[in-house]
Order: C-alpha cells, then sequence, then structure tokens
C-alpha cells in the first residue's frame, strides 16, 4: 500500500469537487451568501492542492490500494460537500450538514431540512448537483476524465461500482466510464427539456432531471414531485424506471440493440416486480378508499416507482397508507434498482439469486438424490457467486439489524428506526413512521444523523470497500514495497 499515491488522487477528487461548487458560488451572489461559498470552495480546492502538490505524480494503482482510493475518496468528498451546508448556516448542527452531503452524494434523498422553499437557490442547486455526481459515481466520473487514474481505472471502477457488470462496453475501462457517463449525462438533457416543455421553471427542470437520473429524490419543493402536474409526474416514472435499470442495456439500445432490455433476465425481474406492485397497491388503495380513478392509479404507480428505484420522491405520504402497501414499499426498499443502475439497495440479481437458490434448496427436500443446479436466465451460477450473495445477504441484514438498533437506542420508536436504518442504506430516502414522505430527518438528532450517515455510505459502497478501510493488513507496507 502507498498512501502517497492515494492521496494524491484523493486531492484529484476534492480539485474536482471544487469545481462543481463555482456555479453555485455564482448562484449564491443572488442569495447573498457569496462568502460562505467562496469559502467553502477554496478550502475545499486547498486541501485538495495541497494533497495533489505534496505527493507523488507518478500513479498505479493496484487492487488493494484502488480499494483505499475509493473508501478514502467518499470520506473527503462528503466531507468536502458538508462545507456549503455549515458555513451558509443552513444546516442546523454540522452533523445534520454532514448528513445532508452523504445523503445528496449517496443519491439517499434524505433531508434535515423541513421546507424546501425557505432553503437558498444556490443551496438548492448544490443539493442536486451532488446527487447527481453521486448517481453514476465520483471515482467513474474520475476514470472516466481525469489521465492519471486510466493505469487503475479497472480496480477504481470495480470498488465503487461492484453492481456494474464485468463486461466492458469498451476495451478501455476509461472508455466505458465515458460511455456510461454519456448516456447519463444524454437521459438527464433530455429529462431536462421534457420538463421545460411541460411548464417547469428552467430551475426546477435543472434540479428535478439531475435528481431523477441519479435516483436521488432531492426536491425544490417540501411537496416533492406531488407540487407539480399529473402529466410531469408520469413523465417522472418513466425516467425513474430509465435510471433504475442497467445503463449498459440503454447504451447498446441506443446504439440499435432494440431487444436488449426484453432479453436481459434482471430486467424482467425488475419490470415484473414494478408492475405486480404497482397494480397491488392501485387494488388496496382502491378497494380501502373507494376510488379507482386516475389519480389512484398514478399515485400508486409513482411511488411504488420510487421505492423500487430508490429515487425517493413521493406525491403522497405511503406512510400512512394500508399496512399491506407498506409490507410491499419496505420489501421493494431492500430490493432497490437493477445491478448497473444509478439505484440502491440490495439489487435485483442478487434477490432473484436467493429466491432461485431457496426454490432449489426446497426440490432437494422433497428429492434428496436430485442435482439440483441453480441457474438465472438459463445459466448456472458459479458456486463462488453463490457464496458471494449469501454472504452479502447476511451482512446486509446484519448491518440493518445494528443500525436499528442504535436509532431505537437514541429514543426513536421501531418503525422509525427500522425503516430509517433501511430507506438509508438501500438509499432511498423516506422511510415510515416519524421519517415517512411527508416529514423529514431533522428531528433524530445529531447522533442519529451521524449513525445513518454511516449506514448510507455502507449501503451506496456495499459494505467491503468501507469495512476494508478498518482492516490493519489494508495499510500494511504503507509507502513501501507493494
Amino acid at each position: 500500500m502507498n498512501i502517497l499515491e492515494v492521496l494524491h488522487i484523493v486531492g484529484a477528487l476534492l480539485i474536482w469537487i471544487a469545481g462543481a461548487m463555482l456555479l453555485p458560488t455564482l448562484l449564491g451572489i443572488s442569495d447573498g451568501l457569496i462568502v460562505p461559498w467562496v469559502g467553502a470552495t477554496l478550502v475545499t480546492a486547498a486541501v485538495g492542492g495541497v494533497l495533489w502538490a505534496a505527493t507523488p505524480r507518478r500513479i498505479s494503482i493496484n487492487p488493494r490500494e484502488g480499494l483505499a482510493v475509493v473508501g478514502l475518496g467518499w470520506i473527503a468528498v462528503v466531507l468536502a460537500g458538508s462545507l456549503p451546508f455549515i458555513f451558509t448556516g443552513v444546516a442546523p448542527t454540522p452533523a445534520g450538514g454532514l448528513f445532508e452531503s452523504v445523503s445528496g452524494f449517496t443519491t439517499t434523498g434524505a433531508t434535515v431540512f423541513a421546507a424546501m422553499e425557505e432553503l437558498p437557490r444556490s443551496i438548492l442547486l448544490w443539493r442536486s448537483i451532488t446527487h447527481w455526481l453521486g448517481g453514476m459515481g465520483i471515482i467513474v466520473l474520475g476514470v472516466a476524465i481525469l489521465p492519471l487514474l486510466g493505469m487503475g481505472g479497472a480496480q477504481l471502477f470495480r470498488a465503487e461500482a461492484p453492481g456494474i457488470p464485468s463486461d466492458r462496453l469498451r476495451p478501455r475501462i476509461a472508455s466505458t466510464a465515458r460511455l456510461l457517463w454519456g448516456v447519463y449525462a444524454l437521459f438527464t438533457a433530455v429529462l431536462m427539456g421534457i420538463y421545460l416543455l411541460l411548464g417547469m421553471s428552467l430551475f426546477d427542470a435543472v434540479n428535478h432531471a439531475m435528481s431523477c437520473l441519479a435516483t436521488g429524490g432531492f426536491s425544490t419543493r417540501t411537496g416533492s414531485l406531488g407540487a407539480f402536474s399529473g402529466s410531469i409526474q408520469w413523465v417522472t416514472v418513466l425516467f425513474m424506471l430509465v435510471a433504475g435499470t442497467n445503463f449498459t442495456l440503454h447504451y447498446r439500445f441506443l446504439t440499435g440493440k432494440w431487444n436488449v432490455h426484453w432479453r436481459d433476465h434482471e430486467w424482467r425481474w425488475f419490470a415484473g416486480m414494478a408492475l405486480g406492485c404497482a397494480v397491488a397497491a392501485w387494488l388496496v388503495l382502491g378497494s380501502t378508499g373507494g376510488d379507482w380513478g386516475a389519480s389512484v392509479v398514478r399515485r400508486a404507480v409513482f411511488n411504488v416507482t420510487a421505492i423500487i428505484t430508490t429515487t425517493g420522491f413521493a406525491t403522497a405520504d405511503f406512510a400512512v397508507w394500508p399496512a399491506f402497501c407498506q409490507v410491499v414499499l419496505l420489501g421493494l426498499m431492500f430490493m432497490g434498482a437493477m445491478g448497473g443502475s444509478t439505484g440502491g439497495g440490495f439489487k435485483v440479481v442478487r434477490a432473484a439469486v436467493v429466491l432461485k437458490h431457496v426454490a432449489g434448496e426446497l426440490r432437494k427436500v422433497l428429492h434428496p438424490k436430485a442435482i439440483v443446479v441453480t441457474k438465472l436466465g438459463g445459466r448456472a451460477i458459479r458456486s463462488d457467486v453463490l457464496l458471494n450473495v449469501l454472504a452479502y445477504l447476511a451482512l446486509y441484514m446484519v448491518t440493518h439489524g445494528i443500525g436499528t438498533v442504535l436509532i431505537a437506542a437514541l429514543g426513536n420508536d421501531l418503525v422509525t428506526s427500522m425503516s430509517a436504518a433501511l430507506a438509508a442504506m438501500s438509499s432511498i430516502g423516506p422511510g415510515l413512521g416519524a421519517v415517512g414522505p411527508a416529514a423529514n430527518y431533522g428531528e433524530l438528532g445529531p447522533a442519529a444523523h451521524l449513525v445513518l450517515a454511516v449506514l448510507m455510505l455502507l449501503g451506496r459502497l456495499e459494505f467491503y470497500t468501507l469495512l476494508v478501510l478498518v482492516i490493519p493488513g489494508t495499510w500494511a507496507r504503507w509507502g513501501g514495497n507493494r
């Protein structure tokens, strides 16, 4: 482990984040917040510049250093991202500012703010920018645009985005990263244009387009997408599904492979779950309220889609929906979107593998001598892949349990604690109980904000990338031979 090379790349990432602060800084002039914004930008740039200048420029990243770059890079970025919230004084506490930054970059969308309309426009824009940068991945963006990351691009790519399939769109990993970011930017621009055509203001269109394609959920309105027209909500449903889908499928579709989505087994599971749960929610809501009209259909489809894609937008307070709907939504919070998407959660492909394996074990009970092979999409799943998925499931459940206990120990009820921990790990945003769509996380207190910030980072980086940072062997012979 050569810690100096790791810090050199972390410095480059901080300089890039300082550059991303420039546009909100300009907007801060009209907000009367130019001094705090300039301060946050200069501090970030200065720290990044020192790390960049004081460390070697010859970079050769091995897998262990790749994990360290991603882990330390994300920690440095979220700390820098918290400075605008703290320096401008909008965050209730420093822990609240860090929570908002982590929520933004991990595309969770949970917030400590009660009224979006009261926030400065520069802060609203910064929240959306953190979403958009974190959606496809800060390190993946670095691989795409920073030449110094080229030699270790593959290690960095896998460490930050383990859910993205190993097959590349191009032989060079940097080219693959650029293509994915290109598709991401294209869809963001298209959605922004549609929003403008449907009557959104330019500011609202920019913010919601970045938030939607990142499956983030931050909005410029307290009522989220419920503050906008039905047509805007239906368009948002479509693009939330786009964002929750593996972006490599989108690229192949755009290059002429028109049936690539339908041929993908994981996408069929994802689309089937979204459709089935939306219909179930509509039936229950309709039978409960005696209204089966278009508004109920839209409410059911929108909120189910927002949860399964882990976007977290809302048009209704589903925390007061019938118990059946809440249980369905909790299940979708756990499962999440597709691998290779900007969504979070356990991922559809892992859930499908677990279900297939359980079905195989049941067959063995009935037919002890049968040779049962777990398959997905007609292909056998290797035993090492299966063990990895089961280990990840165990880690997910244990971490959720610990998070629930810690939040409950801070004085919160069981429903709030359980759903807040799950919403944080799966990058959802709103949960149930005191953290439902009609509420916020501001009342939980600084200690809970720190716990949830850790859970958000663990969930976004799929645990291992952060956990290896606390293993002494990761740092063995740091600065010496490899």
